[in-house]
């Protein structure tokens, strides 16, 4: 009749923890249609109709000319996979449950939760849209062979962790000026569109040129992916430990920002928001 409350263990908490993460990220992959399968080949279909885009683009501006030698279908993908996976967890993130939501009021959830659930949703959603992609290309177009996949893979994470660390950083202001900070997030993912640099390579730009690239992580990220995809490409003005150092820097900014924030909460935020 009588029972002794008992406090879990440290690894029960992890590991219920990690369920309800996985909960929240099922969630949010369905926010996006009722159906999980429709809401997959929505995101497939606009993959392919931004490589699409950038084919004709690059056909119509004589851009082909600057691609690296091999597969030219690949060499667009791989700009866009990235762009991608880097925007949508910006925007994953971003968008996730604040510590006003209707969510919170349900236990154990917290933001920290709703954050990581919505950024694993986000690389979910990508990683299966690019699977999907490079294989229907593979079976009805071409067969593609990527030089270094283990290490690609690697790059296309660092760019998820690269949107979800610039995120946090949004998202940490977002609450005290919500329609400002919602202005810069677009400007900055519009301006990646070019910033990237998914339409060219850095070993093909003047010292000027890449003075206006060089400080976007994203633009080291996918130069270096390149350099893993084509055995015929060596990026010589691009590093990877430049896009960790930022992105560490910002995630540690963001988690700061998130603490602060999250102390100062009122429900008058949702309806600003």
């Amino acid at each position: 009749m009588f029972r002794q409350a008992q406090s879990p263990s440290t690894l029960r908490s992890a590991f219920g923890q990690l369920e309800l993460i996985y909960h929240i990220a099922v969630r949010n992959v369905r926010k996006s249609h009722g159906n999980a399968v429709i809401g997959l080949l929505l995101n497939m279909v606009q993959t392919v109709l931004t490589i699409a885009v950038f084919y004709v683009l690059f056909a119509v501006l004589g851009m082909r000319r600057n691609a690296i030698r091999g597969d030219y279908i690949l060499y667009i993908m791989s700009g866009v996979f990235m762009f991608f996976t880097h925007t949508k967890a910006m925007g994953a993130v971003v968008g996730a449950d604040g510590p006003t939501s209707q969510m919170m009021k349900h236990a154990p959830m917290n933001t920290i939760v709703s954050i990581a659930g919505a950024a694993l949703g986000a690389l979910y959603l990508q990683v299966l849209s690019m699977v999907m992609v490079l294989g229907v290309y593979y079976c009805a177009f071409n067969p593609i062979t990527i030089f270094e996949p283990v290490q690609a893979m690697g790059m296309l994470l660092l760019a998820w962790f690269s949107g979800v660390s610039i995120g946090m950083v949004f998202r940490a202001f977002k609450p005290w000026q919500p329609e400002i900070i919602g202005i810069v997030a677009l400007v900055y993912a519009r301006a990646n569109m070019i910033a990237s640099g998914k339409m060219f390579v850095a070993n093909t730009l003047t010292p000027k040129l890449l003075a206006y690239f060089s400080w976007n992580p994203l633009f080291h990220i996918i130069d270096q992916a390149r350099g893993f995809i084509f055995i015929n490409y060596n990026p010589h003005f691009s590093s990877i430990s430049y896009p960790i150092y930022v992105c560490v820097a910002c995630l540690m900014i963001g988690l700061m920002g998130e603490f602060y924030t999250r102390q100062y909460a009122s429900l008058s935020w949702g309806a600003k928001r």
